[in-house]
Order: C-alpha cells, then structure tokens, then sequence
C-alpha cells in the first residue's frame, strides 16, 4: 500500500507522514513552523486514504482553509487530490499531498536525513472535537460503512452517532462547498443538484448553518426553513417546465445523508436513479414531510419529532402517486407513470 505525505510547498519542514485511515490534527506549532496567530493550533484535521489516493480535509479553525479556491468552512470538509493545493490559513502556507509506493526514497533532504514515521496516538473516545494543545493528534474512525453518495434512504430508524470523517454520510458538505455542484446560493443557504437525481428536476437546499437533521432544529430555525422553502419557490418557479411539471418540498423522515436539506423535487419522477422500492416510497410516502408541515410542528412545539415504525413505510408495496394503482415493479411502474405524463 501506498504512503501518503503532506509536503510543505515552501518547504518550510520536512514531510509530515499521514496514517492510512487516521485522524491527523495539524495546525500552528513545532511541526509545521507555522507561528501566525490566525492559524490554530487544531487548524485542520487530515484523513488519508491510501488505497484510493486523495485525503479528506475538515477544517476545525476559525480562520478559513481552502482546497484549490474552495473555502472549507468551520466543521465541513472536502477531498485533496494529488496535484491540488492545501492553504493551511488565509490563503497561505500552501501545501500538496503525495502518494508513494517506495517510502525510502521519498523527503530526503541534502544532508541526507530521511522521512521518519511519525508516532502517534489513538483517540480511545473516538472524539472527533478538536482541543487545544499539542500540534497533531490522531484518532481511528468508529466503523468503515460504505455506501453511494446520493441513496435516496438506507438508514434505519436507530439512534444516530456521530460519523467519522471522509464517511460517505458527510457528502453533502463537501457537494455545498464545490462551486461546480451550487446553482444557487446567498448569505443563509446553497442550491445543488442531487447527485443521483430521482425525477427530471431534482435539487437539494442546504443552509450554511451546521444542521445534521431534523431532530437538531430549534423554534429559531423558523426563519430559515422558510427562507429554504422561498429558495426552493424561487428555483421552481424558474424552472423551464414549471408549467407542465408538479412539484414537492420536503424532507425525509430518516434521512441517510448528515446536514439537514430540503428536497425540491419534480412528481414525474423520470430519471434512471429511481431504482427500488426505497427510492420510490421515500418520495411518495408519509416518509417524505412537506416543508411546510416541518415549519408548522416547528412553530407549534419549538422542535421536530418523528414518528416511530417509519422506517417500515419504505417497505410499502409500489402504489402510483397519482391514481394510486399498484404496480408489481419498478420498470412496470414507470412504464405506468408515462401514462400520467402523456395525459
């Protein structure tokens, strides 16, 4: 397996080693020789991949880190590949990321000295908060789950906990932050496009607030739900097929991807990413909870409770949303929906 390492682009230090799945915390201190105030002391925390060959950068400073001319953002993170640039704070101390299969002949320096691997900690409370303190730390991740960025639903109605970083849950952060991914954005929220869109008009509305779910709103968050919904009006309305097509804003009960978004979805339901029984009920269920009716329960309780057995609804047998009619399969059950779209 390849070893990756941060290299400083003004060569400021030697080459820092980054662990194959493990939390590295960098930031002002002895090891990079960093001594700007602006920079933490928990500036950044590093993940490599090694088999994949990209790592995954969450910034924990106040100050920004940026990946290209992406801004991370406090508590997000994107992917660094080898040949893009890693700026530690503010634009500055740049840094690149490679993937070495020999690591004997990599970081040798002209006196000759050569990359040491560096020691390390486990965090044995998997705390993904950074603290004050030494330069680096490192923790494992809790559990490797993989999945798709996009499913529509695949989690189970089980108390959360909190994913690791570079965990397939967190895309969302890292999509809201890429300028090719917004179609839309202001001071409050970001517009994307999903990923694995399951109907011809298919956009997500995330705000910049850190949100996982429903369960985290408060009676504040009002505002901005409504202002979400407004965001969502105004992308339908300019929309080329707003006048043929029907819409829907809402949210999943149990959502599979971390940081709340409302789902603003055309009813056509025309794409090749719907593809079972999930993907369909998790639209046309009670799963799906119109917007409006999430602000309501909002205002009215000062929070957002969902009911137990929802899971089970994904399980429901394939029934038309327009006229009800029960279809055996998916490919039956598009076939049927062209009716309604000729009609």
């Amino acid at each position: 397996m390849p070893t990756c390492w941060l290299v400083s682009e003004d060569d400021r230090h030697k080459p820092i080693q980054l662990p194959h799945q493990q939390a590295l915390i960098l930031g002002r201190g002895p090891e990079t020789k960093i001594k700007d105030q602006k920079c933490s002391r928990n500036q950044v925390e590093l993940r490599a991949d090694c088999n994949r060959g990209f790592i995954i950068v969450k910034q924990l400073g106040t100050n920004p880190t940026n990946v290209e001319n992406v801004i991370v953002g406090k508590g997000n993170q994107v992917p660094l590949k080898p040949g893009q640039k890693l700026c530690m704070v503010n634009q500055l101390y740049p840094y690149t990321v490679r993937f070495i299969e020999d690591a004997s002949t990599f970081g040798s320096t002209g006196d000759g000295n050569k990359p040491v691997k560096r020691p390390y900690q486990k965090d044995s409370h998997g705390d993904e908060k950074a603290k004050e303190g030494p330069a680096s730390k490192i923790s494992t991740p809790s559990h490797t789950e993989e999945a798709s960025y996009g499913a529509s639903v695949t989690e189970k109605a089980t108390p959360q906990k909190a994913e690791p970083a570079g965990h397939w849950s967190q895309g969302l952060k890292v999509s809201m932050q890429d300028p090719k991914m917004q179609v839309y954005k202001d001071e409050k929220v970001v517009v994307i496009k999903d990923k694995y869109p399951k109907a011809r008009y298919h956009w997500l509305v995330l705000p910049w607030e850190s949100i996982s779910s429903l369960k985290a709103l408060r009676a504040d968050h009002c505002e901005l739900l409504k202002h979400m919904q407004k965001v969502g009006d105004r992308m339908i309305k300019h929309c080329p097929d707003a006048q043929k097509l029907r819409f829907r804003q809402g949210y999943h009960a149990i959502p599979s991807m971390s940081h709340i978004h409302l789902h603003v979805i055309s009813q056509d339901f025309d794409s090749p990413c719907l593809k079972n029984k999930k993907h369909w009920n998790s639209f046309t269920t009670d799963y799906f909870i119109d917007s409006q009716e999430i602000i309501a329960k909002l205002e009215r309780d000062g929070k957002v409770s969902v009911k137990e057995g929802m899971g089970e609804l994904l399980k429901l047998p394939l029934c038309c949303h327009v006229c009800r009619k029960e279809q055996a399969t998916i490919p039956k059950l598009k076939d049927h929906l062209k009716t309604h779209l000729l009609s």
